[in-house]
Protein backbone atom coordinates (compact mmCIF):
# COMPACT_ATOMS: atom_id res chain seq x y z
CA UNK A 1 0.00 0.00 0.00
CA UNK A 2 1.34 3.16 -1.38
CA UNK A 3 0.83 5.98 0.38
CA UNK A 4 0.26 9.87 -0.82
CA UNK A 5 2.52 12.52 -0.46
CA UNK A 6 1.87 15.02 1.84
CA UNK A 7 0.67 18.14 0.29
CA UNK A 8 1.91 20.29 3.62
CA UNK A 9 5.70 18.86 2.04
CA UNK A 10 5.05 20.46 -1.30
CA UNK A 11 3.40 23.02 -0.81
CA UNK A 12 6.57 25.28 0.50
CA UNK A 13 8.39 23.75 -2.59
CA UNK A 14 5.74 25.27 -5.23
CA UNK A 15 5.65 28.40 -3.73
CA UNK A 16 9.15 28.86 -3.89
CA UNK A 17 8.90 27.75 -8.16
CA UNK A 18 5.70 29.71 -8.47
CA UNK A 19 6.27 32.91 -6.44
CA UNK A 20 4.03 35.12 -4.64
CA UNK A 21 0.84 35.23 -5.71
CA UNK A 22 -0.53 38.67 -7.13
CA UNK A 23 -2.10 39.57 -3.73
CA UNK A 24 0.42 38.81 -1.82
CA UNK A 25 3.01 41.13 -3.59
CA UNK A 26 0.04 44.18 -3.28
CA UNK A 27 0.44 43.08 0.08
CA UNK A 28 4.21 43.41 0.53
CA UNK A 29 4.20 46.77 -1.97
CA UNK A 30 1.52 48.08 0.71
CA UNK A 31 3.10 47.50 3.80
CA UNK A 32 6.39 48.31 2.47
CA UNK A 33 5.64 51.79 1.56
CA UNK A 34 6.45 53.60 4.42
CA UNK A 35 4.57 57.11 2.89
CA UNK A 36 1.57 55.09 2.06
CA UNK A 37 1.59 53.70 5.89
CA UNK A 38 2.11 56.85 7.34
CA UNK A 39 -0.45 58.82 5.35
CA UNK A 40 -3.12 55.53 5.71
CA UNK A 41 -2.17 55.61 9.60
CA UNK A 42 -2.86 59.50 10.33
CA UNK A 43 -6.15 59.63 7.80
CA UNK A 44 -7.40 56.58 9.77
CA UNK A 45 -7.16 57.74 12.83
CA UNK A 46 -8.90 61.34 12.33
CA UNK A 47 -11.31 58.88 10.30
CA UNK A 48 -12.07 57.03 13.36
CA UNK A 49 -11.88 59.77 15.57
CA UNK A 50 -14.32 61.67 13.06
CA UNK A 51 -17.20 58.72 13.46
CA UNK A 52 -16.79 57.96 17.32
CA UNK A 53 -16.45 62.18 17.95
CA UNK A 54 -19.58 61.68 20.67
CA UNK A 55 -17.69 59.13 22.39
CA UNK A 56 -14.12 60.80 22.15
CA UNK A 57 -15.25 64.18 22.53
CA UNK A 58 -14.50 65.40 26.11
CA UNK A 59 -17.01 68.37 26.10
CA UNK A 60 -20.39 69.38 24.06
CA UNK A 61 -18.62 71.14 21.22
CA UNK A 62 -21.62 74.07 21.26
CA UNK A 63 -21.99 74.48 24.84
CA UNK A 64 -20.71 77.94 26.05
CA UNK A 65 -19.36 79.35 29.15
CA UNK A 66 -17.97 82.93 29.20
CA UNK A 67 -16.50 82.27 32.49
CA UNK A 68 -14.30 80.06 31.34
CA UNK A 69 -13.37 81.74 28.09
CA UNK A 70 -10.20 82.49 26.56
CA UNK A 71 -8.44 79.44 28.29
CA UNK A 72 -4.82 78.26 27.52
CA UNK A 73 -4.18 75.06 26.38
CA UNK A 74 -2.76 72.52 29.15
CA UNK A 75 0.83 72.55 27.38
CA UNK A 76 0.73 76.56 28.26
CA UNK A 77 -1.00 76.56 31.73
CA UNK A 78 -4.34 75.34 31.12
CA UNK A 79 -5.92 72.68 32.95
CA UNK A 80 -6.70 69.33 31.91
CA UNK A 81 -10.22 70.29 32.43
CA UNK A 82 -10.05 71.90 28.88
CA UNK A 83 -6.74 69.81 27.39
CA UNK A 84 -6.39 72.46 24.28
CA UNK A 85 -8.25 75.13 25.94
CA UNK A 86 -11.70 77.03 25.59
CA UNK A 87 -12.20 79.91 22.54
CA UNK A 88 -13.75 82.79 22.86
CA UNK A 89 -16.65 82.17 23.88
CA UNK A 90 -15.58 79.17 26.63
CA UNK A 91 -16.20 76.10 24.13
CA UNK A 92 -14.01 73.39 24.39
CA UNK A 93 -11.23 73.81 21.77
CA UNK A 94 -10.53 69.89 21.70
CA UNK A 95 -14.25 69.41 21.08
CA UNK A 96 -14.62 71.85 18.79
CA UNK A 97 -11.27 70.72 16.94
CA UNK A 98 -13.05 66.75 17.02
CA UNK A 99 -15.87 67.81 15.40
CA UNK A 100 -14.42 69.91 12.98
CA UNK A 101 -13.01 66.73 11.51
CA UNK A 102 -16.48 65.34 10.58
CA UNK A 103 -16.84 68.57 8.16
CA UNK A 104 -13.80 68.80 6.80
CA UNK A 105 -13.44 64.54 5.83
CA UNK A 106 -16.96 64.61 4.82
CA UNK A 107 -16.63 67.27 2.56
CA UNK A 108 -13.41 66.24 1.16
CA UNK A 109 -14.75 62.61 0.17
CA UNK A 110 -18.09 63.57 -1.05
CA UNK A 111 -16.88 66.53 -3.10
CA UNK A 112 -13.97 64.44 -4.56
CA UNK A 113 -17.02 61.29 -5.25
CA UNK A 114 -19.09 64.35 -7.39
CA UNK A 115 -16.34 65.76 -9.42
CA UNK A 116 -14.86 62.66 -9.43
CA UNK A 117 -17.81 61.20 -11.17
CA UNK A 118 -18.37 64.02 -13.74
CA UNK A 119 -14.66 64.61 -14.48
CA UNK A 120 -14.17 61.03 -14.91
CA UNK A 121 -17.03 60.37 -17.15
CA UNK A 122 -16.14 63.08 -19.11
CA UNK A 123 -12.54 62.47 -19.95
CA UNK A 124 -13.08 58.72 -20.66
CA UNK A 125 -15.48 59.43 -22.89
CA UNK A 126 -13.43 61.91 -24.49
CA UNK A 127 -10.15 59.72 -24.70
CA UNK A 128 -11.89 57.02 -25.85
CA UNK A 129 -14.61 57.86 -28.29
CA UNK A 130 -12.59 60.54 -29.73
CA UNK A 131 -14.18 63.33 -32.54
CA UNK A 132 -17.24 64.93 -31.44
CA UNK A 133 -17.04 64.01 -28.35
CA UNK A 134 -13.25 64.82 -27.55
CA UNK A 135 -13.64 68.32 -28.81
CA UNK A 136 -17.26 69.14 -26.71
CA UNK A 137 -15.26 67.59 -23.75
CA UNK A 138 -12.47 69.79 -24.52
CA UNK A 139 -14.14 72.88 -24.89
CA UNK A 140 -15.92 72.25 -21.42
CA UNK A 141 -12.41 72.03 -19.92
CA UNK A 142 -11.27 74.96 -21.01
CA UNK A 143 -14.19 77.17 -20.37
CA UNK A 144 -13.89 75.61 -16.12
CA UNK A 145 -10.37 76.67 -16.66
CA UNK A 146 -10.82 79.65 -17.70
CA UNK A 147 -12.93 80.28 -14.54
CA UNK A 148 -11.00 80.97 -11.14
CA UNK A 149 -12.21 78.39 -8.09
CA UNK A 150 -12.31 80.75 -5.29
CA UNK A 151 -13.55 83.57 -6.81
CA UNK A 152 -16.72 81.41 -8.70
CA UNK A 153 -17.25 79.54 -5.12
CA UNK A 154 -17.15 83.01 -2.99
CA UNK A 155 -19.61 84.05 -5.97
CA UNK A 156 -22.27 81.16 -5.41
CA UNK A 157 -22.10 80.70 -2.05
CA UNK A 158 -22.54 84.58 -1.15
CA UNK A 159 -25.75 84.12 -3.74
CA UNK A 160 -27.08 81.43 -2.30
CA UNK A 161 -26.07 81.22 1.09
CA UNK A 162 -23.28 79.54 3.09
CA UNK A 163 -24.01 76.00 4.53
CA UNK A 164 -22.49 72.43 4.39
CA UNK A 165 -24.57 71.09 1.26
CA UNK A 166 -23.90 74.39 -0.85
CA UNK A 167 -19.94 73.95 -0.02
CA UNK A 168 -20.14 70.32 -1.17
CA UNK A 169 -22.30 70.90 -3.82
CA UNK A 170 -20.70 73.95 -4.75
CA UNK A 171 -16.73 72.56 -4.70
CA UNK A 172 -18.18 69.45 -6.48
CA UNK A 173 -19.32 71.14 -9.67
CA UNK A 174 -16.45 73.09 -9.84
CA UNK A 175 -13.35 70.36 -9.20
CA UNK A 176 -13.93 68.00 -12.20
CA UNK A 177 -11.73 69.45 -14.74
CA UNK A 178 -8.39 67.93 -13.00
CA UNK A 179 -10.22 64.17 -13.72
CA UNK A 180 -11.32 65.19 -16.88
CA UNK A 181 -7.96 66.09 -18.22
CA UNK A 182 -5.95 63.23 -16.65
CA UNK A 183 -8.74 60.34 -17.23
CA UNK A 184 -8.55 61.86 -21.06
CA UNK A 185 -4.90 60.90 -21.67
CA UNK A 186 -4.74 58.05 -19.38
CA UNK A 187 -7.93 56.56 -21.66
CA UNK A 188 -6.00 58.09 -24.91
CA UNK A 189 -2.57 56.05 -23.60
CA UNK A 190 -5.04 52.95 -23.11
CA UNK A 191 -7.40 52.93 -25.78
CA UNK A 192 -4.55 51.78 -28.60
CA UNK A 193 -3.57 48.89 -26.46
CA UNK A 194 -3.48 45.36 -27.48
CA UNK A 195 -5.97 43.85 -24.91
CA UNK A 196 -8.57 46.92 -26.09
CA UNK A 197 -8.04 46.18 -29.71
CA UNK A 198 -8.58 42.17 -28.65
CA UNK A 199 -11.85 43.09 -26.79
CA UNK A 200 -13.23 45.10 -29.72
CA UNK A 201 -12.08 42.26 -32.15
CA UNK A 202 -14.25 39.20 -30.26
CA UNK A 203 -17.32 41.51 -29.86
CA UNK A 204 -17.24 42.88 -26.52
CA UNK A 205 -19.35 45.65 -25.77
CA UNK A 206 -18.61 49.73 -25.42
CA UNK A 207 -19.23 49.43 -21.79
CA UNK A 208 -17.55 46.37 -20.94
CA UNK A 209 -14.89 47.35 -22.99
CA UNK A 210 -14.55 50.59 -20.73
CA UNK A 211 -15.09 48.75 -17.09
CA UNK A 212 -13.27 45.97 -17.98
CA UNK A 213 -10.35 47.33 -19.89
CA UNK A 214 -9.74 50.80 -19.80
CA UNK A 215 -10.78 51.62 -15.86
CA UNK A 216 -8.42 48.96 -14.09
CA UNK A 217 -5.43 50.65 -16.39
CA UNK A 218 -5.97 53.67 -15.45
CA UNK A 219 -6.98 53.48 -11.70
CA UNK A 220 -3.49 54.30 -9.96
CA UNK A 221 -4.10 57.99 -11.77
CA UNK A 222 -7.31 57.97 -10.85
CA UNK A 223 -6.61 57.65 -6.72
CA UNK A 224 -3.84 60.06 -7.56
CA UNK A 225 -6.36 62.99 -8.65
CA UNK A 226 -8.85 61.77 -5.78
CA UNK A 227 -7.03 62.36 -2.81
CA UNK A 228 -5.24 65.55 -4.48
CA UNK A 229 -8.90 66.85 -5.21
CA UNK A 230 -9.80 65.65 -1.76
CA UNK A 231 -7.50 67.82 0.05
CA UNK A 232 -7.55 70.25 -2.51
CA UNK A 233 -11.60 70.79 -0.93
CA UNK A 234 -10.64 70.74 2.39
CA UNK A 235 -8.73 73.52 1.89
CA UNK A 236 -11.03 75.56 -0.38
CA UNK A 237 -13.85 74.82 2.63
CA UNK A 238 -11.16 76.26 4.93
CA UNK A 239 -10.58 79.10 2.60
CA UNK A 240 -14.48 79.73 2.38
CA UNK A 241 -15.17 78.89 6.40
CA UNK A 242 -12.28 81.42 7.15
CA UNK A 243 -13.78 84.39 4.52
CA UNK A 244 -16.77 83.72 6.10
CA UNK A 245 -18.98 82.13 3.52
CA UNK A 246 -18.59 78.50 3.99
CA UNK A 247 -19.90 76.80 7.08
CA UNK A 248 -21.45 78.68 9.13
CA UNK A 249 -21.35 79.29 13.29
CA UNK A 250 -21.90 77.49 15.40
CA UNK A 251 -21.13 74.39 12.72
CA UNK A 252 -17.54 73.51 13.98
CA UNK A 253 -15.07 73.79 11.18
CA UNK A 254 -11.33 73.96 11.05
CA UNK A 255 -11.71 77.41 8.77
CA UNK A 256 -13.90 78.90 11.05
CA UNK A 257 -11.98 78.39 13.82
CA UNK A 258 -9.05 79.72 12.31
CA UNK A 259 -11.20 82.49 10.94
CA UNK A 260 -12.54 83.29 14.89
CA UNK A 261 -8.86 83.42 16.27
CA UNK A 262 -7.52 85.91 14.08
CA UNK A 263 -7.98 88.76 16.06
CA UNK A 264 -6.46 87.11 18.73
CA UNK A 265 -3.32 85.73 17.33
CA UNK A 266 -0.94 88.50 18.31
CA UNK A 267 -2.04 87.62 21.92
CA UNK A 268 -2.93 83.79 21.90
CA UNK A 269 -1.57 82.48 18.82
CA UNK A 270 -2.67 79.02 19.88
CA UNK A 271 -6.14 79.55 18.69
CA UNK A 272 -4.94 79.92 15.23
CA UNK A 273 -2.13 77.46 15.46
CA UNK A 274 -3.97 74.44 16.24
CA UNK A 275 -6.67 73.97 13.80
CA UNK A 276 -4.29 74.87 11.22
CA UNK A 277 -1.64 72.59 12.46
CA UNK A 278 -4.26 70.12 12.28
CA UNK A 279 -5.42 71.05 8.68
CA UNK A 280 -1.69 71.11 7.50
CA UNK A 281 -1.32 67.25 9.30
CA UNK A 282 -4.56 66.14 7.15
CA UNK A 283 -3.81 67.55 4.06
CA UNK A 284 0.11 66.41 4.06
CA UNK A 285 -1.80 62.91 5.18
CA UNK A 286 -4.12 62.68 2.13
CA UNK A 287 -1.07 63.55 -0.17
CA UNK A 288 1.36 60.85 1.31
CA UNK A 289 -1.68 58.95 0.96
CA UNK A 290 -2.59 58.83 -2.73
CA UNK A 291 1.31 59.22 -3.71
CA UNK A 292 1.17 55.98 -1.73
CA UNK A 293 -1.34 54.01 -3.68
CA UNK A 294 -0.04 55.45 -7.10
CA UNK A 295 3.23 53.89 -6.31
CA UNK A 296 1.39 50.73 -5.21
CA UNK A 297 -1.07 50.35 -7.98
CA UNK A 298 0.89 51.12 -10.91
CA UNK A 299 0.75 48.68 -13.66
CA UNK A 300 4.97 48.44 -13.85
CA UNK A 301 4.77 47.18 -10.33
CA UNK A 302 2.24 44.54 -11.15
CA UNK A 303 4.37 42.11 -12.43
Amino acid sequence: MTLAPSTNSVDPLLQDIVGPTPGQQLRRRFFGHRGLMIGASVVAVLLVIALLAPVVAPHDPYAQDLLARMKPPVFLGGTSEHILGTDHLGRDYLSRLIYGARVSLLIGFVAALISGTIGTAMGVAAGYFGGRTDAVVTFLINVRLAMPVVLVALAVVAILGGSLQVVIGVLGLLLWDRFAVVMRASTLQVRGREYVSAAQAIGASTPRILLSEIMPNILNNLIVVITLEMAHAILLEATLSFLGLGVQPPTPSWGLMVSEGKNMMLFEPWLVLIPGAVLFVLVLAINLMGDGLRDVTAPENRS
